[in-house]
Parts: structure tokens; sequence; C-alpha cells
């Protein structure tokens, strides 16, 4: 009798693993196709010349595989060269105007929102040195962002009505635009917040993790009682407006607990948010729901479940408010190559309770995103230093990698935290919406052209 050998494990990200840094295949209902890397360019390919490259990819020979790809006209035979600037004007801020939150959410980035350190609450002499430098540093007719964050940023309520007001009148003076976001857990919002965001035209991201068991499991009190029933109502009391001038969007952290996508995305749907975002937690400063590779796995087959939904939604003519897709799509079409992933360090700063400016809105209170502070402003050799180490091109594995400008080299606070542990489950993405991408491009061109226009 014959012994059965051991199983081979199939490898469910060989299709989308690098196999040429200036070159990927794929292939979809419309054919087979070439990402030109380094251009951004999608060349539908011929059946043989696309079986004429897997194979020589297959071999493990990128660079017979990319001189033939020249041959075909289907790759920009020179890397575009770009140098990392040595400084970068800040047009955007956060303000941590509470450095402490009344959930218990396990996983907060900003433990609880005391970013390892003591509740606190933003002076107001600190917030209007934060607005003064953004706004006295900018130039008539530009653009600005003042953005709220915390912890809760509503548990310090009367200093973010205070700072909007403040700012807006100081941009005004200088003939400068500026906008309004806040990151908000909901349950503290009242009527006289909403009568704000309406004046002043706010952004909203509602962080909602599930549906009312898994977001209370996730996101409770700090009783330990769940917060979903007060954050549903809140929502619907921030949507029933029917002329209003703010937006609200759903964000949901992704972790090991609530990876029921495609149900999470219906539920919210129903409950009218103008956008819904999926984002996996990959670093937590205790370590807790950070998600690992069979997490990060099943989100992707979720997530790619969501786009389905999406897709078939759009052959009945509706966008569905999928920000995932949507921004992927766009990014796509218009061949976007940027050297970083976001403004951290750059163009957008947060700034701590007690007036420090970090990278970003994760790092405050540490040190590896310290940038200066809002009394003396950003240290430049601190700031060009960051630019030039957080470079695309000096990332790595980035360089060898298909998706290095689709991805521009993921979070720079969860890559420093702990690595990139995410990168099959960003190329798997990148992949799905490249195939819904020429889909869409020869099937239904006006419903793409659609979700281009989509803010």
């Amino acid at each position: 009798m014959a012994i059965a050998g051991p199983v081979e494990e199939i490898d469910r990200h060989a299709h989308t693993r690098p196999r040429s840094a200036k070159l990927h295949l794929f292939e979809s209902e419309a054919g087979h196709f070439a990402l030109d890397v380094e251009s951004g360019h999608i060349h539908p390919l011929p059946a043989g010349h696309a079986d004429v490259l897997d194979a020589t990819l297959r071999l493990g020979d990128p660079g017979r595989a990319e001189l033939t790809a020249l041959a075909f006209g289907i790759m920009t035979p020179v890397a575009m060269q770009t140098r990392a600037p040595a400084n970068v004007p800040v047009k955007a801020i956060s303000l941590a105007v509470a450095q402490t939150c009344n959930l218990g959410c396990t996983y907060c980035y900003a433990q609880q929102g005391t970013f390892g350190g003591t509740a606190s609450s933003m002076p107001p002499d600190v917030a209007r040195a934060a607005i003064d430098r953004l706004v006295g540093e900018a130039a008539s007719g530009e653009s600005l962002t003042l953005a709220f964050m915390g912890g809760e940023p509503l548990v310090s309520r009367q200093t973010l009505h205070a700072s909007t007001r403040y700012a807006a009148s100081a941009a005004a003076a200088r003939g400068i635009r500026i906008g309004f976001t806040m990151t908000t857990n909901a349950t503290l919002l009242n009527d006289e917040d909403i009568a704000l965001f309406e004046e002043y035209g706010f952004t909203l991201t509602v962080s909602l993790d599930g549906l009312q068991a898994t977001h209370d499991n996730l996101r409770p009190y700090r009783s330990g009682n769940g917060s979903f029933e007060q954050v549903a109502r809140n929502v619907k009391a921030l949507l029933a407006a029917k002329r209003r001038r703010y937006r609200v969007l759903a964000r949901v952290t992704v972790t090991p607990k609530n990876l029921d996508l495609p149900e999470i995305m219906s539920g919210l749907l129903d409950m009218g948010f103008d956008a819904i975002m999926f984002s996996p937690m990959v670093s937590a400063p205790s370590g807790k729901d950070e998600m690992d590779a069979a997490d990060l796995d099943r989100m992707l087959e979720q997530l790619i479940r969501c786009g389905d939904i999406f897709r078939d939604s759009l052959r009945q003519g509706r966008i569905l408010p999928f920000s995932n897709v949507i921004t992927t799509l766009q990014r796509i079409h218009f061949k976007q190559r940027e050297q970083y992933p976001c403004g951290a360090g750059g163009g957008y700063m947060g700034v701590s309770a007690e007036g420090g400016l970090y990278a970003c809105h994760r790092f405050v209170n540490d040190e590896d995103g310290l940038m200066g502070d809002v009394f003396t402003g950003v240290d430049q050799s601190r700031q060009s230093n960051w630019l030039d180490s957080r470079h695309l091109q000096k990332q790595s594995p980035c360089s060898a990698c298909w998706a290095r400008y689709l991805c521009s080299g993921s979070c720079h606070y969860e890559s420093i935290k702990r690595g990139r542990p995410a990168c099959d489950y960003i190329r798997g993405w990148l992949n799905y919406c490249l195939v819904l991408y020429t889909e869409l491009l020869r099937s239904n061109p006006d419903n793409l052209q659609r979700i281009l226009t989509v803010h």
C-alpha cells in the first residue's frame, strides 16, 4: 500500500508577489494586461505575449522578461528618479485637544487617548499658537486643513469650538481657505456640535467597528457597557439634516474580532454614511487585536466580497460609497506616483496637548516622530532627516515591489513599529482593483467615469 506524501500547501499570494520591479501581469474578463510600474500605464496583451512574459518570470528571470516587455513596447525603459525634498511647508495639522477618552478600546493606538502619558487637555494658548503658526506661514489663496483628534476631541468641546472659530477668523483675515475635520467616537455629540459642523462644513469621521454586538465588544465605555446604541442615535441625528454642509464618514478598524466585512458594510450603508472605509489594525501599542498573516488573508477575502457587492451594485447604476475601492480605482486611473503614503512629517503634523509637533497624530508623544513644537516651529533638521529616510526609494522591500507607487510604502507608523506584515494583503487588494478597473473600462466606462469624480 502506497503511503501518500505530504500535501503541498498552495501559496494563495503567488500571483501577486513581486516577480519584477518594473512589470506586473494580470488578467481579467477583459483579457490579459501588463502594468508598467514606472509609468502606471496598463497595456492590453495578446495571449501569446502574456504567456511568454509569464513563463520567463516563472523561471525567475525578470531581466529577460523586462527586455522582452521593452521589445513588446509595454515598459518604460528608464526608472523615475525623484529626490526627497529637504523641507515641506505644513498645510495641515491635527490638534489632540483631548488626550483622554470616554471609551476603553483595547487596541487604541492612543492608549485610551493618553498616548502613554497622563490624561490631559490642550490649553487654549497651545491651540491658538498651533493655529497661528499654521495660518501665519501660509500665503494668501492657499488651502489649509485643521483636524481635531484625540482621544475623543469632544471631551474638550469648548476648546474645539473656540479653535474652529478662531482658525476660521484668522484664515479669512489673510485670504486663506481652511477646512475642518474631526475623528470622533460619536458618543458625546450634541445639537451645539452639529450646528458648528454645519456652519463650518466639517468632514466627520466616525469610528464604528461593526454592528451592535461587535462594536460593543471592541469599543465599550470604560465601564464595560456597550456604546453602539448611543453612537447610532447620534449618527442618525447627524444624518437627519437634508441639505447639510458637512460630510459623515464611517471608519472601521478591522481586528481579528470583526472580520464580517460584507455584513458590516451593509449595516453601515443602511445607516446612511456618506462613505465607508475599512482599515486593518496592524500595530497597536499593547499588541492586542493586531492582525497576523492569517487574519489579513481573511480580511482580503472579505474585502474582495465587498468589492464584488460594489461591482454588482454598479451594474444596476448605483455607486456604493465604499472608499477602499473608489480611492484605489482613482489612484490607478490617474497614475498617482506619490513617494510617501501620506503627508505625515511633511505637509501634515500632529500637535500634542503640550504643543509638541509630531509627524502625525499617531506619533503624538513618541520620540520617533518628534518634529518640533508650535512655539518655535518645525525643526528643519528633523523634518529633513524624516523626509529623506521615509522616502519610498529608500524603503525595503518596496524598491523591488511592483505595487510601490500604488501603495507608496504603507503607513509610516506601522512600518516603523511593526514592519510590513500587510504587504500580501495590500498587493492582493491592488490586484483585485486592477482587474476591476480593466473590466469597467471595457464594459461600463460611463459608470467608471462617475467613480472617478467621487470626492
